[in-house]
């Protein structure tokens, strides 16, 4: 279990992560659609996560959902590296109605993001340019290599959430124990 605090002018977050949970969660970030998402992140990667969250929302959402993102791959970063005996590579097609998201990752040290969903506009009141600015966040404070992209779907909805779960599938199939790898890499070192 990891326990991570960050304290700005504009949030104060604290995050506990278990990366070989049961899909447990606790989300308080005041943002009913962000924490929907979070919770559906940690039940299929089955991560045992809380999240409390104070940000500054009279302004609007970023900073929370940005800041959130860093703490969460901070977390993340310290319960799986280095990835011994870690599968280190995984990846998935997540489906939700008319809606298709594919993700991989690699457990690489080197952060980098691939994002093409074409998300734009709102989600309810939750601006939908912010699920980007969620996963760039998390991945370069993960330092994970991400691939995420949307095959099909129009539902703006579906689509963040099953980016959502996507990158969950993913990092589960990655983090898959395998005790023959070893580090897993021709360097020995990642």
């Amino acid at each position: 279990m990891v326990e991570i605090k960050r304290a700005t002018k504009e949030t104060d977050i604290w995050v506990e992560l278990e990366i070989d949970g049961e899909g447990r969660s606790e989300i308080e970030t005041g943002i009913g659609f962000f924490d929907h998402m979070l919770q559906s992140f940690a039940k299929h990667g089955r991560f045992d996560l809380r999240v409390r969250c104070k940000g500054d929302l009279q302004v609007d959402f970023h900073h929370s959902v940005e800041d959130v993102g860093i703490v969460l791959g901070e977390a993340f970063y310290k319960s799986a590296f280095p990835p011994k005996h870690r599968e280190r590579f995984g990846d998935t097609v997540i489906v939700m109605d008319e809606t298709a998201v594919e993700c991989a990752v690699d457990l690489s040290n080197r952060p980098y993001l691939v994002y093409e969903t074409g998300l734009d506009f709102k989600i309810g009141d939750f601006d939908a340019e912010l699920v980007e600015e969620f996963f760039k966040a998390f991945v370069f404070n993960a330092h994970i290599t991400c691939h995420l992209i949307k095959k099909r779907g129009k539902n703006r909805h579906h689509i963040a959430e099953a980016s959502f779960k996507a990158l969950a599938v993913a990092l589960r199939r990655a983090l898959r124990y395998d005790e023959k790898a070893g580090v897993p890499s021709t360097k020995g070192v990642l």
